[in-house]
């Protein structure tokens, strides 16, 4: 199994792409909070290159999760479409985290593709978007494409992240080691299709990257996966500190997933000298289960 379906982003000529997609829809969005430094730049390059240039993307959404900067702001300023996540489905609840956000620019959004970039990223180029696009656009049995990439932190140029390293590899190597040759389970650079990804939950917190891609293959099988090298991949890299929460909340899905009897889905994160966090695991569900859903598809 290892190996199979696996991409460099080089493969894929945007110009070329472009050409081919028809008259298929791409929507990228962009889940943004507090990201003012960085989201301007790669809104920029999204428009000037994929969108004006090749009509590669057909709509640039920001998802605004309630930044307390000057996110919005940039991200309008330099071409995209912002939408404010307390805007979106507000019969629902208004609750921040990164699953919501990305549940709410799916309904949101228009596209038969949606391409998902985090805006942190800051050496972003146009290779993310079009080599996500790639195995979509060119193979129809594809339905869900994650993106890896080296991520340098410090002398380390290997491996993805310490959370990917330290809980989610040992994790599904223990629990579903169908999915073992994913380079980076919790990327945040992945696509998928409309009609896929519309079946699935979303977590609503950081476990969101770990849930999609057990609920897609559950759903669509190992084949419709594909992965995409992207190079290098630059942004900022966070204190161990504040990924105990993160960890934590990669843990419940994993074990949910396997067996709703193996976790607690609301727990106390307890480290002594920091505080404690409270830590509850919700999921929304489903957007065709969500009254007036299709009212926003095509």
């Amino acid at each position: 199994m290892t190996g199979r379906r696996r991409f460099a982003a080089a493969e894929f000529s945007a110009p070329d792409l472009a050409e081919h997609k028809g008259s298929t829809t791409v929507s990228v969005c962009l889940p943004a909070r507090n990201e003012e430094e960085t989201v301007g730049a790669i809104v920029e390059v999204v428009r000037a290159e994929l969108m004006d240039k090749l009509g590669l993307v057909d709509e640039l959404i920001v998802m605004d999760d309630h930044s307390t900067d000057r996110t919005a702001a940039v991200a309008k300023d330099a071409g995209a479409t912002v939408v404010a996540c307390s805007d979106v489905l507000t019969h629902l609840g208004n609750q921040p985290g990164k699953g919501e956000t990305l549940w709410k620019s799916l309904f949101a959004s228009t596209g038969d593709i949606v391409v998902w970039c985090d805006s942190d990223v800051a050496n972003f180029g146009p290779h993310f978007i079009s080599g996500l696009l790639g195995p979509l656009l060119l193979d129809n049995s594809i339905g869900y494409c994650k993106g890896f990439y080296h991520r340098p932190v410090g002398a380390d140029q290997r491996g993805g992240g310490r959370t990917t390293e330290l809980v989610a590899r040992p994790l599904i190597a223990l629990l579903f080691p169908e999915l073992d040759d994913i380079v980076q389970p919790l990327a945040g650079e992945y696509a998928g299709r409309r009609d896929l990804l519309e079946r699935v939950p979303f977590v609503q917190g950081y476990g969101v990257e770990m849930g999609l891609l057990i609920d897609v293959w559950r759903l669509a099988g190992y084949d419709a996966i594909a992965q995409v090298d992207l190079g290098t991949r630059l942004h900022r890299n966070r204190p161990l500190h504040e990924l105990s929460s993160q960890a934590t909340e990669v843990m419940q899905v994993a074990l949910h997933r396997a067996d709703r009897t193996l976790v607690n889905t609301a727990i106390t994160l307890r480290r002594p000298g920091l505080g404690d966090t409270e830590i509850t695991m919700q999921e929304r569900p489903p957007l065709i289960e969500v009254t007036g859903y299709f009212r926003q598809a095509h």
